[in-house]
């Protein structure tokens, strides 16, 4: 059994195919759990069992066609779009403020209406901008990242802006997880762990400050110190959470038979979704969603260690980094580990802008598992696997370096010699820079017998 599991491992496409299971899985678990847990407030609220699960089939759609099309883009024009995705998600945080978003109910204005139906939140699309232009600027300079203001800017003044933008909204979930990026880029581009103590203390103190400003969100912090307090008021979502995990048991109670969505447990498809799972599938339920995840930042991880081109290491790294940590909050504090955040369980909560950019970002993954050299190699080799022909891809290129060129230093003109024309450095040949060393063991081949003799001479005598 550990041979076979190590020779399957070892084949060039199980990066590509292990991101296709896990988001495969992800996403017809989350269908089910969403139609489950919301089918009794979508009847109480639209007269049908079907109303938010529809919903949600919509935008998956959506975010399957999104995945397909970041299955098929090269990376390096995804790199090459990521400079105006990021101007563009810094213009949408800052017109979600304006009277162009809304609140949604809710006391955060994070989202725009689209047709009166749909909706979008802007801090998600955000998050997928940071990612791919800041792996972008710090691999143009990652030959001077040993300077600290080289390694930090333009990156942290752009993230803390964007902090800024989601705190006014004001949304504290968003914000966390907007600044996991910063840090997982930092982290992979290789900063010196001192530099991490100190963005740590400056993470803590902002964190503390955000959490005393807004009576609800020191409620949240206060409920989580004190979860024998006030158990009607905040600390009501997190104890039905509790009780709904222990009714599940081992096995569950059965699919679509949990109590807490009987308005027990608010947002239960939303931020609580976990609690359903384990109520209903039980223990055994809420292993498989960790397993997934588990294997998603396992195969996240590969792809970054096995491929060659430096920005789809950092971007595949990052991302990883983001939706297991992701996943790790929301899990965290229904278990009751952590504070409540809002944040949503990727792929599996009800959440419109979260579900389409959490498949944008599988399809980036699965993109960059086909551009392992060894998968680049088995697919020129031996011809496209049966997905690839299924979903239409094109063939991966290999990844090229960029060509390393040398300015020779500029000489005056031997005499005799017509001078160059201005504007063609000394050495081109075309747009390749000849090495000076080149062109000066050429010029004493080229050089009458007794000169050659005289400068091996000095040669000699140095």
């Amino acid at each position: 059994m550990r041979v076979a599991l190590t020779t399957w491992l070892a084949r060039p496409l199980t990066s590509f195919h292990l991101v296709l299971a896990v988001f495969g899985l992800l996403t017809v678990l989350g269908l089910v759990m969403v139609y489950s847990a919301s089918s009794i407030e979508s009847l109480a609220n639209g007269g049908t069992t079907y109303r938010v699960f529809q919903k949600q089939v919509i935008y998956c759609g959506v975010g399957l066609v999104l995945f397909w099309v970041a299955l098929r883009v090269p990376p390096r024009v995804l790199r090459r779009l990521s400079p105006p995705a990021l101007l563009a998600g810094v213009v949408l945080l800052i017109l979600v403020l304006t009277p162009l978003g809304t609140d949604m109910g809710t006391d955060t204005r994070s989202w725009f209406r689209i047709g009166g139906v749909l909706s979008f939140q802007p801090v998600e699309f955000a998050k997928v901008a940071l990612v791919l232009w800041g792996a972008h600027i710090l691999v143009i300079k990652r030959a001077m990242l040993h300077q600290y203001r080289h390694l930090l800017v333009p990156l942290m003044p752009v993230a803390l802006l964007m902090f800024t933008l989601v705190m006014m909204q004001p949304d504290l979930g968003g914000t966390i997880a907007l600044g996991v990026i910063p840090l997982a880029l930092l982290w992979f581009a290789g900063a010196p762990l001192r530099l991490f103590a100190g963005i740590t203390l400056s993470a803590v103190s902002g964190a503390l400050v955000l959490a005393t400003t807004a009576n609800y969100r020191l409620d949240r912090i206060t409920g989580f110190l004190n979860p024998d307090d006030d158990p009607q008021g905040a600390n009501f979502q997190a104890r039905q959470a509790l009780y709904a995990l222990g009714e599940g048991g081992f096995f569950g109670k059965g699919l679509g038979r949990a109590s807490a969505k009987w308005d027990y447990l608010p947002n239960v498809h939303n931020d609580f979704i976990f609690a359903i799972i384990g109520e209903e599938l039980g223990f055994v339920g809420c292993v498989v969603v960790l397993g997934l995840f588990a294997t998603l930042a396992y195969v996240g991880l590969r792809i970054a260690a096995r491929n060659t081109d430096p920005w789809i290491r950092l971007v595949a790294a990052t991302v990883t980094v983001w939706l297991v940590s992701q996943a790790a909050f929301n899990i965290g504090y229904v278990v009751g580990l952590l504070p409540v955040t809002g944040l949503t369980l990727p792929l599996i909560s009800s959440g419109g802008t979260s579900v389409v950019t959490t498949m944008l970002v599988f399809g980036m993954l699965a993109n960059f598992a086909r551009h392992e050299p060894e998968a680049v190699s088995a697919l020129r080799a031996q011809g496209q696997d049966r997905f690839s022909r299924w979903l239409r891809l094109p063939m991966p290129d290999p990844y090229r370096p960029p060509a390393r060129r040398v300015r020779a230093p500029r000489s005056a003109a031997p005499a005799g010699r017509p001078p160059l024309r201005a504007g063609r450095p000394t050495g081109a040949v075309g747009r390749m820079v000849v090495h000076p060393l080149d062109e000066r063991r050429r010029g004493r081949r080229g050089a009458p017998p007794e000169q050659r003799r005289r400068g091996a001479a000095q040669g000699g005598q140095r």
